[in-house]
């Protein structure tokens, strides 16, 4: 499994993030809470792409989905060395050899550190929302048995057919965001997502969403300058509210 040169594009978003950095199981992880009521037995965990929860249009979406009523973490799978944000403009970065120092094999056990510790907390319903990178992640914990709903944008690092029929044996609703331009999850495997789990072969609930003129990492690094880019993004962040809504 490897990445793609869209996985180190886009561009910084615009905002003030509201929420705090805490320490979550020992782990650097960025919080976003309602200021509202809320179910404290829920919660996101959102699942970043390479440039991290330091790349602020993490903290942005995640900000967003608090606004919406859920409390949401993010954690820095990788200790403090994501991809820089820089590489976003020039590509000029050596993806191979970072991927070597932060695949997930080595990202999950401080994933598996935060989930602890939000059990630990009370909290016994998790969502993930995986950007990239972290729709490989999501997928895992979904087969698992440790998350309760799986939203993903653009996943990076899946295998198909085999991993969607993997899903397929679990019982963990699942919406996947696509989109037209997409090397890591292109149109064939957004075909098989739905011929293996579409038409309500999938009793827990999968629904696909697709986003034209959109290209891989569109939902947390697109240009929004440009209509369809913003559109999709947009888009994608209403259908993983309302996913998650139903099924959390």
């Amino acid at each position: 499994m490897s990445l793609c040169k869209d996985c180190v594009s886009g561009v910084r978003h615009e905002g003030t993030p509201t929420g705090t950095w805490e320490t979550i199981g020992g782990v650097n992880t960025y919080v976003a809470k309602p200021t509202v009521d809320y179910p404290k037995e829920k919660a996101i965990l959102f699942l970043v792409d390479i440039f991290g929860p330091q790349l602020i249009n993490a903290r942005l979406l995640a900000d967003d989905f608090a606004l919406n009523g859920f409390q949401v973490y993010v954690p820095d799978l990788f200790d403090n060395d994501p991809v820089p944000e820089d590489a976003l403009e020039t590509g000029n970065f050596d993806l191979g050899a970072w991927f070597g120092k932060h695949g997930p094999v080595i990202a999950r056990p401080i994933l598996d550190k935060v989930i602890a510790a939000l059990k630990e907390s009370g909290i016994t319903s998790i969502a993930t929302t995986g950007y990239c990178y972290g729709g490989r992640l999501g997928f895992d914990l979904a087969f698992e048995g440790i998350t309760a709903v799986t939203v993903v944008a653009h996943p990076s690092l899946l295998q198909a057919p085999a991993d969607l029929e993997k899903y397929a044996q679990t019982k963990v609703p699942l919406l996947i965001n696509s989109c037209t331009v997409d090397t890591q999850f292109p149109i064939s495997s957004q075909e098989k997502a739905d011929e293996i789990l579409g038409n309500g072969k999938f009793a827990p609930g999968y629904k696909r969403e697709y986003w034209d003129g959109c290209t891989h990492g569109f939902a947390v690094r697109g240009d929004l300058s440009d209509p369809k880019v913003k559109a999709g993004k947009e888009g994608a962040f209403k259908a993983s509210v309302e996913f998650l809504i139903k099924h959390l």
